[in-house]
């Protein structure tokens, strides 16, 4: 079983990760490189808004060139972020194994609402240059509404009663009506234009991932299970 789960996480993971990355060259990183031509067109190191907020900017910071270096920045951490997520979804595959590889999709759905679409509701993808809450408050936020949105589909998918569905919705609920951590002023470099571009493109690059993550490991995993006839 050890082996099942490890080859279905590293290839669906492999596979999955290359996806997205494709997506992100093609889409994702040339809107990022267009709102970082705002954020580095003035030369001082601070610039002032409108609405009063600053964004300071270290120099000595290292970050990845354009080009190869930035693509295998890319590359290296969604893989890790990939296999990482199938591993997760093979070994609940142990406890509730798909009897079609259909089925995939919908654990990829599941993925991508406790992963992405939770917590963007809250803390939208963000542009370089734009303002947003302390980095640990924004973290805890984030974990504490994937777990919830975990929770709560887990629930709702699984409970056979109506009231552990209804505790699902409310599992759900909670951290939106607590709310993230938000900035004192919001504030940005890039045009709104820009903005919403992006958002468009990292939530729909993001749901292709999740299918294609769930998709893949299932039938992988299904696969693993069929039994090998000796010649």
């Amino acid at each position: 079983m050890i082996k099942r789960i490890a080859r279905t996480a590293g290839f669906s993971g492999l596979l999955a990760a290359l996806l997205l990355t494709l997506l992100q060259s093609l889409w994702v990183s040339p809107l990022i490189q267009q709102a970082e031509t705002y954020e580095k067109a003035p030369a001082s190191e601070v610039h002032e808004h409108v609405s009063g907020a600053a964004h300071s900017h270290d120099d000595e910071a290292w970050e990845p060139q354009d080009g190869w270096q930035r693509l295998l920045a890319t590359t290296g951490g969604n893989l890790v972020v990939a296999v990482g997520f199938a591993l997760m979804l093979a070994g609940l595959y142990t406890l509730r194994e798909p009897t079609r590889t259909s089925q995939g999709l919908l654990w990829g759905l599941a993925g991508y609402a406790t992963f992405v679409l939770a917590p963007t509701l809250g803390l939208p993808p963000e542009l370089p240059g734009t303002a947003a809450a302390e980095l640990a408050q924004r973290q805890m936020w984030w974990i504490g509404t994937a777990a919830s949105t975990a929770v709560g589909i887990a629930l709702i998918a699984f409970g056979r009663q109506w009231l552990l569905k209804l505790l699902g919705v409310a599992t759900l609920v909670v951290p939106h009506v607590i709310g993230a951590p938000q900035p004192e002023v919001h504030s940005m470099l890039a045009p709104e234009a820009l903005e919403s571009q992006f958002k468009i493109a990292a939530q729909l690059t993001n749901v292709a991932f999740w299918l294609a993550l769930g998709l893949i490991s299932a039938w992988l995993f299904r696969r693993g299970a069929q039994p090998r006839h000796d010649t």
